[in-house]
């Protein structure tokens, strides 16, 4: 130890109590090296080398396959020589995995623990003491000053070096982290050489929380979950007041069901959009879309001959059989929604026109257009039997969420493990790097257009099912709103390549859950809308601060 009771270590010292460790440990790694070198190792070794020579172009097609007939020969003696050693490498990686319990532990890491605990306090006193130096220096100073300029210079060489102590504090207390951390991970170090990288789950578990216990900042941590929480807490402090005002709790079983009934459309509508956001866009027309899409789908499904017509025709569908008109009105609300997206997508590639001008417009086209053909009318229900077909509820539990549930899967396939879903990624994060890396913006940029329609076309005729009907044009009008706020929330970032489809469900998820509280709880609607606001505002004004400190 350093000074008669301290338990603080010197780097010397804490390499004396390892030592130990390091020879018994380091002596089995040797034997199990020597028992690898003809077998693993030579293994791994011919693999390459096979990889190696069916990639090598010089060579002929039977010099090829005499190679790795040779090759193969070899394998199969490093093979058995592996097969041959298995059993006493087990037995000597069991040998250092029980030293390690007993010791490790007990033996070094503890210690180190105690000392840094000890350096930390200390480095603590020793800012304090340099604090307390350097204002009793300030004060004695400032008494001799009189002119103002002396005394703004006294105070601002005053801040600088308590800044400059707590620089220096900082170091410190990262220094003695950074000791305790490597302490930790010397032992995985030596269990990883042992064992060839291999973990159990329960050890990848430690190392991954001790990885985020020394990487976590509180500032990064409150930026990046500050809005979360403070919606968590809005959420508890409802679910205490709805009992004692409304007299029934307000997460039952079957209130939970129903949020996550109303969230499945709209977890189509924020999928698509959450694209266009990746890509530094937005996309304003999702009411429309949805308001087209429904009065699409009801007259399709319409229960009889239709009342209103569309450009003054009344369309029959009453002879076509319930699944045809199901399968029919799907396709036309993904084929109406695709077109007027690509249409949007077109514009903005081709002429560099931002998403807000284009599907502003867009909007604007679809809502004169459905009102002027269908003279604003709702068009009533579809046939009651339909939803049951589609979305039944089975023991109470409504299979629309499934729906919702194969859309984030296919989405987040396509996102993370297709070749489009890294191109989107790039184009959002550097679309001029993109094109000079050879990825086609104008394909990406109309691709994530596409996409976008094809999903607002399910998320409305899910919500035609839903809604059993009701198709208007005035139909989804905010939607668009909500829809794009969910994916801020979600921490899908308009500066673009930057967001995961995990965000994106959990923001459809907190405002449909929101809204639905509030509802319950009897708040007018309007009040609805400043609390979304407030959220929306809330969730930017931290995406700029994670922005700016990226910068």
């Amino acid at each position: 130890m350093a000074n008669g009771n301290s338990k603080i270590l010197t780097a010397e010292q804490e390499m004396q109590l390892r030592k130990p460790i390091d020879d018994y440990v380091g002596g089995i790694q040797d034997k199990i090296d020597s028992l690898r070198a003809d077998g693993t190792d030579k293994i791994v070794a011919l693999q390459g080398m096979m990889d190696d020579t069916k990639r090598d172009r010089t060579l002929t097609k039977g010099e090829k396959d005499n190679r790795i007939a040779a090759l193969r020969g070899e394998l199969e003696k490093a093979k058995a020589v592996e097969a041959k050693n298995k059993g006493e490498i087990s037995k000597l990686i069991s040998d250092a995995e029980n030293y390690l319990k007993a010791h490790f532990d007990k033996e070094y890491y503890q210690p180190v623990v105690e000392s840094c605990a000890q350096e930390k306090a200390a480095a603590k006193e020793k800012y304090q003491r340099k604090v307390q130096e350097l204002d009793k220096e300030h004060q004695q100073n400032m008494s001799k000053l009189s002119d103002h300029q002396e005394v703004k210079d006294e105070k601002y060489v005053y801040r600088n070096r308590l800044f400059d102590a707590k620089m220096e504090l900082q170091k410190d207390l990262q220094q003695i982290k950074d000791r305790k951390h490597a302490a930790y991970t010397w032992k995985y170090h030596l269990i990883d050489l042992l064992r060839m990288s291999k973990f159990t789950f329960m050890e990848t578990r430690a190392q991954k929380w001790e990885n985020y216990k020394y990487t976590f900042n509180r500032r990064d941590f409150l930026l990046r979950n500050g809005l979360y929480i403070a919606i968590v807490l809005i959420f508890i402090v409802l679910c205490i007041i709805t009992p004692i005002i409304k007299g029934s709790p307000l997460l039952t079983y079957n209130n939970v069901l129903n949020i996550l009934q109303q969230a499945s459309p709209r977890m189509f509508l924020a999928l698509g959009v959450a694209a266009l956001i990746l890509l530094a866009g937005t996309d304003l027309s999702i009411g429309r879309m949805v308001g087209m899409g429904m009065t699409t789908a009801t007259i399709i499904m319409h229960q009889g001959i239709n009342t209103g017509g569309v450009f003054g025709h009344i369309f029959d569908f009453t002879s076509v059989p319930a699944a045809a008109k199901v399968i029919l009105a799907l396709v036309m609300c993904v084929l109406f929604c695709t077109f007027f997206t690509t249409i949007a997508g077109f514009f903005t590639a081709k002429f560099k026109m931002h998403p807000f001008i284009s599907t502003m417009a867009n909007m604007l086209v679809i809502f004169g257009l459905v009102t002027y053909a269908t003279k604003g009318v709702s068009f009533g229900a579809i046939e009651p039997t339909i939803p049951n077909m589609i979305i039944p509820k089975i023991n109470g539990f409504p299979t629309i969420i499934l729906w919702a549930i194969a859309a984030i899967a296919i989405v987040w396939f396509i996102w993370n493990k297709t070749t489009f879903g890294k191109n989107l990624y790039a184009v959002g994060g550097n679309p001029e790097a993109a094109s000079v890396s050879g990825i086609s913006v104008f394909a990406v940029t109309v691709g994530a257009f596409v996409l976008a329609g094809i999903l607002y076309g399910f998320g409305s005729w899910l919500e035609c099912l839903r809604m059993v009907g009701s198709g208007s044009a005035a139909y989804g009008q905010g939607w668009e709103m909500d829809a794009i706020a969910a994916c801020v929330v979600g921490g899908v970032s308009f500066t673009g390549g930057i967001g995961k489809i995990s965000g994106v469900v959990v923001g459809v998820f907190i405002f449909t859950a929101l809204t639905y509280s509030l509802t319950i709880l009897g708040i007018d609607t309007n009040l609805q809308f400043v609390f979304s606001g407030i959220i929306i505002l809330v969730a930017v004004t931290l995406d700029c601060l994670k922005y700016v400190q990226k910068k």
